[in-house]
């Protein structure tokens, strides 16, 4: 659809027109794949050890069905008088959505029967090192970040970035250190595993504690 010289509005709604498909198709797919984790969770085996995590499927939904909120009411938009840079930015923001949907499903498959929605340890459970967490220890919270940041950037909304930062990046790293914890006194070789991957970015581009 062409846009009118100086049509700042209607460059806005073709984007964000653009952003909600992708954005609702990405975490359509997330959350199938949660609703597959779920219905697979109880035949998982014995659980050996479980720690109750206040932050869990449940509270990681709520938050985000806060910043779905922030941007259907476009509270906290930043206009861009710029298309070129409003374009940039919602593009970026999509490519974070994808990749970071399209890593959280791979980090899923390479999961497999070790989800759990808590904080949980298997009898039979494995040290799950190849795939995607041969990169980071961490690859769906570090995923379900990447697309949050995404979401905000995509429609230009500083407030759903900052709730991200604020909240949700601290809500993922006490959900990992709760699961490294355990499994560093599950499995010996957790410490070497830990040593040469970083928790959210691989290890010497980011966070490697």
């Amino acid at each position: 659809m062409p846009l009118a010289p100086g049509s700042l509005a209607g460059y806005e709604e073709h984007l964000f027109a653009i952003a909600a498909r992708v954005v609702s198709a990405c975490f359509g797919l997330l959350m199938l794949a949660v609703l597959y984790n779920f219905a697979t969770a109880e035949r998982s085996g014995t659980v050996r050890e479980e720690r109750r995590s206040p932050v869990a499927t449940g509270t990681m939904t709520l938050f985000f069905v806060g910043v779905y909120l922030l941007i259907h009411h476009r509270l906290g938009v930043l206009p861009l008088a710029n298309p070129a840079l409003g374009i940039a930015v919602s593009v970026a923001g999509m490519l974070l959505v994808a990749g970071g949907c399209a890593t959280n499903l791979l980090g899923r498959l390479a999961l497999g029967r070790n989800w759990a929605n808590q904080v949980v340890v298997y009898e039979a459970q494995t040290l799950v090192t190849h795939g995607v967490f041969g990169w980071v220890r961490h690859p769906l919270y570090a995923s379900l970040m990447a697309m949050s940041y995404g979401a905000g950037l995509a429609f230009h909304n500083l407030a759903a970035v900052a709730a991200t930062a604020c909240v949700f990046v601290p809500m993922m790293h006490y959900r990992a250190s709760q699961e490294e914890a355990l499994l560093e006194a599950r499995f010996p070789e957790y410490a070497a595993y830990r040593a040469r991957t970083g928790k959210f970015f691989p290890r010497g581009r980011g966070d490697g504690s």
